[in-house]
């Protein structure tokens, strides 16, 4: 478990770093790479919502065996934009260096996959213990009442 903290804790400080200066590079990414963006709500809409994953990778890091399911659409996130990207440039709609923005998330969306198989081990193991705790529990709880009737 302390793996996908960890994981998880570095994509988002990551990509908060990454993610806010965009804020501020509208123009210079137009010049960078023309035309100039026309829609500055997909520009603006894709920049906060990319913020808002990054807070979600740190929800996880809090506990990831409570949102290991969170980690299958983290990993949808990470995949579905290196898809997209890849299938733009050979498209020969983007230029490499827009290509090889996703390097890091590629290898995030491993880092991912790891963690939530890792997580799923020990959430077995959890799992199966906390039934254990709860029939013991049950099981006293019943002898107590059957005491009290008698």
């Amino acid at each position: 478990m302390r793996f996908a903290k960890v994981v998880f804790s570095i994509a988002g400080v990551w990509g908060v770093l990454v993610m806010m200066p965009l804020y501020f590079l509208f123009d210079l990414v137009g010049r960078q790479y023309p035309p100039p963006i026309t829609h500055a709500d997909f520009y603006y809409g894709f920049v906060s919502i990319t913020l808002a994953w990054q807070v979600a990778f740190l929800v996880i890091a809090t506990d990831p065996r409570r949102f290991r399911p969170m980690m299958v659409a983290a990993i949808l996130e990470k995949f579905g934009y290196m898809t997209t990207l890849a299938t733009l440039y050979a498209q020969g709609r983007l230029q490499f260096g827009q290509l090889a923005v996703v390097s890091p998330d590629l290898v995030l969306a491993l880092l991912f996959l790891v963690a939530f198989f890792k997580t799923a081990e020990r959430s077995t193991q959890s799992h199966h213990s906390d039934c254990v705790n709860t029939g013991e529990a049950a099981n006293r709880w019943s002898t107590k009442i059957q005491a009290q009737r008698r």
